[in-house]
This record gives structure tokens, sequence and C-alpha cells, in this order.
């Protein structure tokens, strides 16, 4: 068995100079620990709770950040597009594109984001069993995906809350050989912080290790050297100061 997948960023394109500090210490990590950790970052983040919630700069600025990203780390890209048409200019720029939760039903998304060529990372619906994933699958390797990643982040559990059951991770390794698991967004409370997103990051290495434990064999970790100020999933992102020693643990 190989070494495991890791994907670690941003949540969203706050700045150069964040991007910078972030990919600086995944590059140095990835020396350290012989891992390739993917960079990851959003251009758009079209699905926040307020209209006022922080988006990011936009396709066009976006991909030119990341473009400098690689340039200047050497780092494989990863980011999420949600609409068709976003997915041949972002194919031209980053090694994989994901489909967002709430989008992987959406099959002209999942087709042209497949028809690019990349590899396609397909996070699990909150509404959705990790059966229930091989649909999503089936679109994408029929449109032609380089690759096919299936990815867990939590089922929906009343109100702005989740829950993870573990289950999913093998349900979904009968459908494709690699399952991520989202290690942070799993740990979120929807809506639950007066207008935004909210959640528990301390239990984010124990989501890892389950993880670990139920077969995953990768790991997506959003982080930020000051989380608290983040302008995205601010209550759920990692530190950045604590992703090596957490890596180190799941190699």
């Amino acid at each position: 068995m190989g070494s495991p997948i890791f994907i670690a960023g941003p949540c969203v394109i706050e700045s150069a100079e964040l991007l910078d500090a972030v990919a600086e210490r995944l590059a140095a990590i990835n020396r350290t620990l012989g891992t390739q950790i993917i960079f990851k970052a959003s251009f758009d983040k079209a699905n926040r709770t307020s209209v006022s919630s922080f988006r990011g700069p936009g396709i066009e600025r976006g991909l030119r950040m990341l473009s400098d990203v690689r340039a200047k780390w050497g780092l494989r890209l990863l980011t999420d597009i949600h609409e068709s048409w976003q997915a041949a200019p972002v194919g031209e720029v980053v090694d994989v594109i994901q489909i967002p939760a709430f989008l992987c039903r959406q099959t002209d998304l999942v087709v042209a984001a497949a028809r690019t060529g990349r590899t396609v990372n397909i996070k699990k619906a909150q509404f959705l069993s990790g059966a229930d994933m091989r649909y999503p699958y089936e679109k994408a390797r029929e449109a032609g995906a380089g690759e096919i990643w299936l990815t867990e982040r939590g089922n929906s559990f009343g109100y702005n809350n989740l829950v993870v059951d573990f289950r999913n991770i093998p349900d979904m390794l009968k459908i494709a050989p690699t399952v991520v698991m989202d290690c942070t967004h799993s740990v979120q409370r929807p809506g639950a912080a007066g207008g935004k997103t909210g959640g528990n990051r301390e239990f984010v290495p124990a989501m890892a290790h389950a993880a670990k434990a139920f077969g995953a064999n990768g790991f997506f970790f959003e982080v930020h050297p000051d989380p608290d100020k983040g302008l995205s999933d601010a209550a759920n992102m990692l530190r950045l100061d604590d992703l090596e020693s957490l890596v180190k643990s799941l190699l």
C-alpha cells in the first residue's frame, strides 16, 4: 500500500501573502516527511451562509494566484468549481478539480470536470450514503476523468450539525480506490455561528485517525496560520503549526 494522499490549504484565497505562508510550510513538510501534499484553496466560495460572507478573488485572479503558488513552491494544486463553464479554465491550471458536496449530483458539473482529463475529487453530499456515491463516480468515469477520488465529509444531523458515519469509508472504497477524509469540514457546525459556519477544530486529529482505522487513504485539512482570523470556515480550520505532526502520525 502506498503513502496516503494529503490535501491542505486555506479555505479561500484571502491574499497572496496567505498563500505564500501556507505553501512555504507545505513545501517544507514535503521535504521533511517525503510527502506530496497537494495545495488547496478556493477562488470563490459560492455556498456561504450569508450574502455578506467573503467569497474570494474570483476565477480569473484566483487562478493566476494558484499558478503563482505552483511556479514558486512546486506544489500540485486542487480547487473547486461550482458551475460547468469553470471546468475548462480550471483544468488548465490545477491537477485536481473538486466537486463540492452539495453539488455532487449535478450531472453537467461532474461531466464537465471529468472531460478535462484531470483528477476529479467528488465530495459526498451531506444527504447521501457512501453507497450512493457510485452514481456520481459512474458519471465521472464515463465522461473520461483521469482519476476519481471520493471524499467523506459527514452527514446532516438535524439543524446546524453534522455526524460522521465512518462506515461510509469502506462503502466508498468498494466504488473507488481512493477515499479521502475531509477532516476539517467534518467538524463543522453549519450556519451555527450567527450567519456563518461554526465548528470544533479540536476534533480534527481524532477524525483523521478514526478515518485511517476505517481504511481512508487520503486526508484533507483546511489550514491557516491564524484560523480565528480566517475569512471562511475559521472555526474548523486547523492551525498551520499543527499540521506537520498530524501528517507524520498518519504515515
